[in-house]
C-alpha cells in the first residue's frame, strides 16, 4: 500500500471541516491553516475543532497579508497543498511556495459558477447537473487549469445542505483518486478545453456571488418555479421570508401549482395554502411563523385561521 501523500490543508468553513475529516483517511495532513476563532464567538469552530481533536499542527491567519507572512517563514516541507472553503485570497507567493501548487476543490463544473457560492447558484439556476472541479489555484478567480472533475446529477429537489453533503463526498473521492497521478505527471487541462470536449459541460464561464439577507425576501412577481428553487437554495441562509396576513413567516418547503390569482395574494384551497405568483402559484408545504417551530401549512392554517380568513 502506497504511503499517504503529505499535504497542507487550507480551509475555514463547515464544508472545510467535513472535508478535512475525510481527507485524513487518505492523506497525511502535516498542517492546517484556517481563520482564527473570533474573540466573542460561542460554540464550535469546525476546522479548529477537527484539527485539535486529531492533534494536527494548526495555524490561524486573518487575511492575505498574514498568510503571506506565515509562508515567508518557510514552515512546511511538502510538494502540494489542498484548499477547500478557505475564505481568504491567496497570493502568488503562497501558491509558489509549494512546488506543485495548491489544489482547490471547487464545488461546480468549472468554468460554470466561478466565485463564492457555486452550490446555491446551481440550485437557483434549475440546471440538471453540477459537480466538483479539482483546480490548480491561480490568483485570478477560479481560472486555474483542472486536474480532474466529477459530475453530480440533480433531481430538482435538492436543498443546499443536501447537495453540499453529496459534493463533499464527491470531492473527497476525486482527491483520493487524482492527486497522486497529478504529482507524478503534472498533467492538467484548460477549463475551456474540457468545456469544448465533454457533452453537457458548461461552454462559457458563469459567476456566483455572496448572498445577502435581502436575497431571502420572496418576490412574488417572479414565477413560482423560480421561487420554489429559492426556497430550497436559501433554506439555511438567508431563509425565504414573507408576511401572510401580517404574520411573518419563513417558508421551508414548497411545490408548484397551475392555480392563478392576484400576484402576491394567498388563497386557502382544500387545506392548502397557495401564494399566487407571476406564473402559477406556490403551494406552501411547511413554514416557520415568527417565534414558533416549523409546521405544516395545514397546521398553520388551523392555528391562525381567524387572521388568515378575516
Amino acid at each position: 500500500m502506497a504511503s499517504k501523500i503529505p499535504v497542507v490543508f487550507f480551509g475555514s468553513g463547515p464544508v472545510a471541516a467535513d472535508s478535512l475529516e475525510l481527507l485524513l483517511k487518505n492523506f497525511e495532513v502535516i498542517a492546517v491553516i484556517t481563520k482564527p476563532k473570533p474573540a466573542h464567538h460561542r460554540g464550535d469552530f469546525p476546522v479548529i475543532d477537527v484539527a485539535e481533536s486529531n492533534k494536527l499542527p494548526l495555524y490561524t491567519v486573518s487575511n492575505k497579508k498574514e498568510l503571506s507572512a506565515l509562508i515567508a517563514t518557510k514552515p512546511f516541507r511538502t510538494e502540494v497543498a489542498i484548499l477547500i472553503d478557505f475564505g481568504i485570497i491567496v497570493s502568488q507567493d503562497v501558491i509558489d511556495y509549494f512546488p506543485r501548487g495548491i489544489i482547490n476543490s471547487h464545488f461546480s463544473l468549472l468554468p460554470e459558477w466561478r466565485g463564492a457560492d457555486p452550490i446555491t447558484f446551481a440550485i437557483l439556476s434549475g440546471q440538471n447537473q453540477t459537480g466538483v472541479s479539482l483546480m490548480v489555484l491561480v490568483e485570478a478567480m477560479d481560472e486555474g487549469p483542472l486536474i480532474s472533475f466529477g459530475i453530480q446529477e440533480l433531481t430538482g429537489t435538492e436543498t443546499t445542505p443536501v447537495l453540499t453533503e453529496k459534493l463533499v463526498l464527491l470531492s473527497d473521492a476525486l482527491l483520493r483518486d487524482s492527486v497522486r497521478d497529478y504529482l507524478e505527471t503534472g498533467k492538467v487541462i484548460d477549463q475551456m478545453e474540457v468545456s469544448a470536449q465533454v457533452p453537457g459541460y458548461p461552454k462559457e464561464p458563469t459567476y456566483s456571488r455572496k448572498l445577502t439577507k435581502d436575497d431571502g425576501l420572496l418576490d412574488f412577481s417572479k414565477p413560482a418555479d423560480q421561487l420554489e428553487r429559492e426556497i430550497r437554495a436559501y433554506i439555511e441562509w438567508p431563509k425565504s421570508r414573507t408576511s401572510l396576513a401580517g404574520i411573518d413567516v419563513v417558508i421551508t418547503s414548497s411545490s408548484i401549482t397551475d392555480d392563478r390569482g392576484e400576484i402576491g395574494q394567498f388563497t386557502i384551497k382544500d387545506k392548502h395554502l397557495l401564494i399566487h405568483t407571476a406564473s402559477g402559484s406556490l403551494r406552501v408545504d411547511t413554514l416557520t411563523p415568527a417565534g414558533k417551530g416549523n409546521m405544516t401549512a395545514e397546521a398553520f392554517i388551523a392555528g391562525y385561521k381567524q387572521r388568515l380568513t378575516s
